[in-house]
């Protein structure tokens, strides 16, 4: 499949800013976007999707994006996450992300298929990640700080296998999860996390019958 380009992009005004969230599916931690405004003839090789980008090249790209692009993160929280649902955590950490910028950008184009909720000209774009080369870096960036963000929570919180899985749904945070029990970053909106809740609660109650 051919790598992101800017073909897309150079039918839209600059400075333009591609966006991108990392961390919608897992059951732990935040949900992570980020804004990209590249340079078109200054920007680092390898940019692609962050899902078919190796850690140790994302972290390279990433590294050299701060020193030749303008770059802005925005960050959901968990409880932010609980109170207005994943996909409005989603919309919120993207706003957040462009805000970050430091200004407005001539155009933004996210990837996916709905912008958030904002007077700025924008553009959704499904799959963008894949297509445009602005899109792909914001993912790289989303990527690698929420990584980072989950490598450290996994020090907080051990068992979990947060360094490796990120806080997805694998089959060993899965196990952790009904071993150890949720710990306060464990989305409580979710349904395997809200079920496990309950689960430890069942023995409480039955003794206070």
């Amino acid at each position: 499949m051919p790598a992101p380009c800017f073909k897309i992009e150079k039918a839209f005004p600059e400075p333009l800013a591609g966006v991108d969230e990392a961390g919608c599916a897992p059951l732990a931690g935040p949900v992570v976007a980020a804004a990209v405004i590249l340079d078109r003839a200054r920007f680092p090789r390898g940019i692609n999707d962050s899902k078919v980008v190796p850690v140790k090249d994302r972290e390279a790209i990433c590294a050299r994006l701060y020193k030749v692009a303008r770059v802005g993160v925005g960050i959901a929280t968990v409880e932010e996450i609980d109170r207005l649902n994943i996909y409005w955590a989603r919309m919120l950490a993207m706003t957040r992300a462009v805000e970050a910028l430091g200004f407005d950008p001539a155009w933004v184009l996210v990837d996916g298929n709905a912008c958030p909720r904002w007077e700025r000209p924008s553009k959704a774009i499904v799959a963008g990640d894949a297509k445009c080369r602005s899109i792909a870096a914001a993912s790289i960036v989303a990527k690698v700080t929420r990584d980072r963000i989950m490598a450290d929570y996994a020090r907080d919180y051990p068992g979990y296998g947060w360094e490796t899985n990120k806080g997805y749904p694998t089959p060993d945070h899965c196990r952790a999860l009904k071993a150890l029990g949720p710990t306060p970053l464990h989305r409580q909106s979710f349904a395997r996390v809200r079920e496990q809740m309950q689960l430890d609660l069942l023995p409480a109650a039955i003794a206070a019958e």
